[in-house]
């Protein structure tokens, strides 16, 4: 079973950027796709971005295209979420999880592996 620590999140103002990352542990995720969600108080844990096994494929949310990227480092075992002109909507705690080999989904119930969440917080 893989371990997903992610780090980065923090208290920004709208405008402001943050780089979150999602380090692996205890195997390699190269084979799995990869995404990022995020779930605001009250609300369900929606999907943000995910990523193809070797990075060429991407899928993003209207909500932040144009403004976030997600990219991956197998290498380093390592996924970022690039997050740009932050919104106050964008506030939420924020999950990286690994995917299916087979197929880059949307769908949250595809994902077998979470990591426990980075809090972003956007004031106006």
């Amino acid at each position: 079973q893989v371990q997903l620590v992610e780090s980065g999140g923090g208290l920004v103002q709208a405008g402001g950027s943050l780089r979150l990352s999602c380090a692996a542990s205890g195997r390699s995720v190269s084979a799995a796709t990869m995404g990022w969600f995020r779930q605001g108080p009250g609300q369900e844990r929606k999907f943000v971005a995910g990523i193809s096994r070797n990075g060429f494929d991407t899928r993003i949310a209207d909500s932040v295209k144009g403004r976030f990227t997600i990219s991956r480092d197998n290498a380093k075992n390592t996924l970022y979420l690039q997050m740009s002109n932050l919104r106050p909507e964008d506030t939420a705690v924020y999950y990286c999880a690994a995917g299916p080999s087979y197929t880059l989904t949307t769908q949250t119930t595809m994902y077998s592996d979470w990591g426990q969440g980075t809090q972003v917080t956007v004031s106006s």
